[in-house]
């Protein structure tokens, strides 16, 4: 249930890059003031922390689950790609794992899977074809069409993987891409069909090329791929065009750490904390239009407090309003 209360300390606005001393008014879930003024206290008010992709299926968690272990680590939402479960059991795979994150006081914001099957010559349990997909992109609780594998259709115009993400289109939703080693006049075609993003990069040249054309980079650190300390320079060029994802996490992975670990490795390398702090939330947030707070008067109470700035640990937890984790534990 959301709660009603005035919290003090030092507040982190990404979005006008200040920090000062000040005070949050929580009114049922949203925030109606944030006043500057001195307070007695020194700890940091921040938004939460948000995965810009990961499949939840590969923390081998239900959402509610995965939740419950993410939340503890500062993190307030996911951008969720269901690819995983869609294989097995389709948009029935999806609708479940939409009812199932919604019991709990997290921000699950799902993608329409592009490529179900991966390959035409994978044998999966259902097919995901165009109608379904717009189908799925027609429903609120969709908000993107997920990774687009399938990067050799969009570049041979394979009339199928062209329906899907022409409904994107109408609807209006953003496309999330999957470009490994694609380059020069493929990956034109590839970003002019209106793919925004890529999670696939391995070294700066890819990813620099790939922000060249418009796309956003995202920058990985997972249980099964890793490319941070490759890509982690762009926080330096380029921070207005990266955001931070696991894409996988297994669970014991999950439940010793999950975005902050980047935030912190970032710090830990002397990169400018709101940029840092930006890559964490405000960018992914503002590219997929998510409705996640960032400590604006009128926004959902989705903050985290934490004691140091540059090595942030989450003390406490707020989704909503509601105190969700505190001190790496769930708070109910």
């Amino acid at each position: 249930m959301s709660k009603s209360f005035t919290i003090g300390g030092q507040i982190v606005d990404l979005v006008h890059s200040r920090i000062f001393s000040g005070v949050v008014v929580v009114e049922d879930g949203k925030i109606s003031k944030v006043e500057e003024q001195a307070v007695d206290n020194t700890c940091f008010i921040m938004p939460g922390f948000v995965d810009a992709h990961v499949h939840i299926e590969s923390s081998m968690l239900v959402p509610s689950e995965f939740a419950r272990l993410a939340s503890c680590h500062g993190t307030v939402a996911t951008v969720s790609d269901p690819h995983e479960i869609a294989n097995v059991l389709g948009a029935e795979g999806i609708r479940y794992m939409i009812a199932n994150g919604k019991k709990v006081p997290f921000k699950f914001f799902f993608g329409a899977p592009s490529c179900v099957p991966a390959t035409t010559f994978e044998t999966s349990g259902c097919t995901l074809d165009a109608q379904a997909v717009e189908q799925l992109l027609a429903s609120p609780d969709i908000h993107y069409l997920s990774e687009v594998m399938n990067y050799p259709g969009v570049i041979n115009d394979d009339p199928e993987l062209m329906a899907k993400i022409a409904a994107a289109k109408k609807h209006g939703k953003p496309i999330d891409g999957h470009a490994p080693a694609v380059s020069g006049e493929a990956l034109r075609k590839y970003v002019g069909a209106g793919i925004s993003t890529d999670h696939e990069s391995f070294c700066m040249d890819d990813a620099l090329a790939k922000i060249g054309l418009g796309m956003k980079i995202l920058i990985r650190e997972g249980s099964a791929a890793q490319n941070f300390n490759d890509l982690i320079p762009l926080m330096a060029s380029h921070p207005g065009n990266v955001m931070f994802c696991s894409d996988d996490k297994h669970p014991d992975e999950l439940a010793n750490g999950h975005i902050d670990q980047l935030v912190r490795h970032a710090m830990a390398k002397g990169y400018d904390a709101m940029d840092v702090l930006r890559a964490a939330s405000l960018n992914t947030a503002r590219h997929y239009g998510l409705n996640v707070g960032m400590l604006q008067v009128g926004d959902d109470a989705d903050f985290i407090v934490v004691d140091e700035l540059r090595n942030p640990v989450a003390r406490q937890t707020y989704i909503k309003g509601e105190l969700v984790a505190e001190n790496g534990t769930q708070s109910h």
